[in-house]
């Protein structure tokens, strides 16, 4: 059932999230779940997953499979296995991600092979494994960037380059998707509340980012259902002529320099 109800605009749907556990990824699945999807999630963390498994499972048919997205392996076996219990897959979504806060230039190359192996390869592989599937049910992917991957952040420069990475990776399946119907589109939320997991300086242990961002012009912090909204719009049926755009969920964060009167 959807919020208002009614049969959900994704009725019938099986989905995959990877990332799913906790934040956008879990906010994505719950949403998804409420209308109307199947949904399996993946993550790396066991505990969180049993805990996702079982709070997801008050809004709707959905499992936790246990997967490293650097790890091709696992990732394809996730994609199997995840198509094992849906008995289809319509729809990818393409989440899991890493960070280090660092310069491009302070970043150590171990960060660099962590961060680029989850958050660029991973997605090319989700995306190749899940390709024959969702060209059976002409189905869509859609992939979780950041409005960091729109105009660079000094800050978390690797980070900011992963998800700009992530943005022509979108435009490339939408090119070779489009013949068998498979829609492919990315969307960049701004800073967003709860905020990543796997984000802390090099060689220190990653923790949740805590949440002390400027205000956009809309004049709130995002939160993990404004995302989780925008993603629903593209998995419908509602958008099955669009693909290799990219969407922003920033509040007005990158229309422009802002300066509110103090």
């Amino acid at each position: 059932m959807d919020e208002t109800g009614g049969a959900g605009r994704l009725a019938g749907k099986s989905v995959l999230v990877t990332g799913g556990t906790t934040g956008i990824g879990f906010a994505i699945a719950d949403r998804f779940l409420r209308e109307g999807a199947m949904v399996v999630v993946t993550g790396r963390n066991q505990d969180l997953g049993r805990q996702a498994e079982d709070a997801l499972g008050a809004s709707g048919r959905s499992w936790f499979l246990a997967a490293d997205a650097a790890d091709p392996a696992a990732v394809a076996t996730s994609v199997e296995v995840a198509v094992e219990r849906l008995g289809a897959l319509d729809v990818l979504v393409n989440n899991a991600g890493v960070g280090v806060e660092a310069s491009l230039l302070e970043t150590p190359v171990a960060d660099y092979d962590r961060v680029m192996n989850v958050n660029v390869r991973g997605y090319f592989l989700y995306a190749q494994a899940a390709y024959p599937h969702l060209a059976r049910r002409r189905g869509a992917m859609i992939h979780i960037a950041s409005d960091a991957g729109i105009w660079g952040e000094e800050s978390i420069g690797l980070y900011s380059v992963s998800k700009a990475a992530v943005v022509m990776l979108g435009k490339m399946l939408a090119l070779e998707g489009g013949r068998d119907g498979v829609r492919s589109n990315v969307l960049c939320p701004g800073d967003t509340w709860p905020g990543m997991r796997h984000m802390a300086p090099p060689g220190e242990d990653d923790r949740p980012e805590s949440g002390e961002w400027p205000m956009p012009p809309i004049g709130r912090l995002g939160e993990a259902r404004d995302v989780a909204a925008a993603a629903v719009f593209y998995a419908s049926d509602e958008t099955d002529f669009i693909t290799g755009t990219t969407l922003l969920v920033d509040g007005g964060m990158t229309a422009g320099y802002h300066q509110r009167e103090r």
